[in-house]
């Protein structure tokens, strides 16, 4: 399988365990327990913004030297790092407007990942990968609805029995990881 691919699914999969995003679509499954439609929902929500992220990280990729950009991925992977182990606080997501789970859905994912980390990473992924565009927003977007789909699924029995914790750190692992591969001069 393709390494920006892979980079993409894992990274997004293990970030997004217990991000807002996730009890974003624990809400939504309690209030409206229409889970196809939420899964539809997420991934629209999630190509769509994933694949502007994408698209700005290799535009950006390609007018920065490759030291810059080696260096500035290298302080975004470690920024991401020290994020991911910041659990989200359950904001106020408004979950309540009227209307069909998938649009409801659809509008509040894609207004949740602006400017989320997983987004952010995106970006970095797509400057990263800057020939691989597509490949990034799959993988991203995969990993998103891995994470989503667990939280749509299995809902609150999952997130009593696994602790957030783990995967929070594993994903600061695998950030570190990347960060430090980029700096070795080895690309991820």
């Amino acid at each position: 399988m393709n390494e920006a691919f892979l980079n993409s699914v894992s990274l997004v999969t293990l970030s997004e365990m217990g991000d807002k995003t996730q009890l974003l679509a624990l809400a939504l499954i309690a209030r409206f327990k229409a889970p196809m439609q939420i899964m539809a929902g997420i991934l629209v929500a999630t190509v769509a913004n994933h694949f502007l992220a994408a698209a700005l990280g290799s535009t950006a990729a390609q007018f920065a030297s490759e030291n810059i950009l080696r260096w500035t991925l290298v302080a975004l992977y470690l920024g991401f790092a020290a994020w991911v182990l910041v659990p989200d606080k359950d904001s106020d997501d408004d979950t309540n407007n009227k209307g069909s789970a998938f649009m409801t859905t659809a509008i509040t994912f894609f207004i949740a990942e602006m400017g989320d980390k997983t987004q952010l990473a995106t970006l970095s992924l797509g400057a990263a990968h800057k020939n691989e565009l597509f490949l990034v927003t799959a993988g991203t977007t995969l990993g998103m609805m891995i994470a989503d789909g667990l939280a749509v699924a299995l809902g609150p029995t999952l997130l009593k029995k696994v602790p957030m914790q783990a995967f929070r750190i594993l994903a600061a692992l695998l950030f570190l990881f990347f960060a430090l591969q980029l700096a070795l001069g080895n690309g991820i």
